[in-house]
């Protein structure tokens, strides 16, 4: 059951980037209804995407919008710096599966940097002395190794994936220090206030989100490009997203029905 609370923690941290891109892409529509080519399970996807905000809307965002109103600035900062820094070990190992060992070296200096001198991951010392944060998981390294994303999924309590994404929700499994850490009432306090505290990182986002006509193709629609763009570190090919819709029927130079083209 605690590896379960930890999945949900984890998928909620990365979601986080997801709705936080959800302000900058306010023009994401879909068009005359018809279904994306990357979503052939829409109507099971959307019934789980209420079902999630459901949820969210009875559960978690009051609780995260109680802690955010009672804690203050320093201590939700510095409980964000813990959590990324304990779950930094994933990015590492991701790094060097991918052949970025510069980086991989880079942020292992970061990790033990922030581990000893920053209280834990308390401080992020390493950040105020230039090394940048970086993030990998082992779906993007899936991507980098040549595995198609696959078709978009939308699991329950976790959030948006694709089938090439599910799979990194269990290797992360094993390599978060709470995974192996089974003792006491620790473990449990330290996965919700995770989810907790990333919840309440988003509610700023939301105004964006709730403006949105079709939230769940503007999710979405994010979420599949976010994941394209950190595939590709930033530069992602073009062709993948004209060749989707490279097959559609041109309706301009579709026939009329006295025969004629229409041009």
């Amino acid at each position: 059951m605690a590896d379960r609370c930890g999945s949900v923690a984890r998928a909620s941290r990365a979601v986080a980037g997801t709705l936080a891109l959800l302000a900058l892409a306010g023009c994401a529509t879909t068009s005359g209804g018809e279904r994306h080519p990357a979503d052939p399970f829409e109507p099971a996807n959307r019934a789980v995407f209420r079902f999630n905000d459901a949820v969210d809307r009875a559960a978690l965002k009051p609780v995260a919008e109680a802690y955010r109103k009672v804690t203050p600035d320093w201590f939700r900062t510095g409980v964000g710096n813990f959590f990324n820094n304990l779950f930094y070990p994933n990015t590492i190992v991701n790094q060097a599966l991918q052949g970025k060992f510069q980086l991989a070296a880079q942020d292992l200096a970061r990790f033990l940097i922030n581990s000893t001198f920053g209280v834990v991951g308390l401080v992020d010392l390493a950040g105020r002395d230039g090394l940048e944060h970086h993030d990998e998981d082992f779906g993007q390294t899936l991507g980098v190794w040549g595995v198609p994303p696959g078709p978009y999924l939308m699991l329950p309590l976790l959030g948006p994936a694709t089938l090439r994404d599910a799979p990194n929700r269990v290797a992360e499994n094993f390599l978060q220090p709470f995974y192996w850490y089974n003792y006491g009432n620790e473990r449990w306090f330290s996965l919700a206030l995770s989810l907790v505290d990333t919840r309440a990182r988003l509610l700023p986002a939301e105004e964006a989100f709730a403006n949105v006509y079709d939230r769940y193709a503007f999710l979405r629609d994010a979420y599949l490009q976010r994941r394209q763009f950190k595939v590709y570190d930033g530069n992602p090919p073009e062709e993948p997203f004209e060749e989707e819709f490279d097959d559609a029927p041109d309706e301009a130079a579709a026939p009329r029905p006295d025969g004629s083209d229409g041009r």
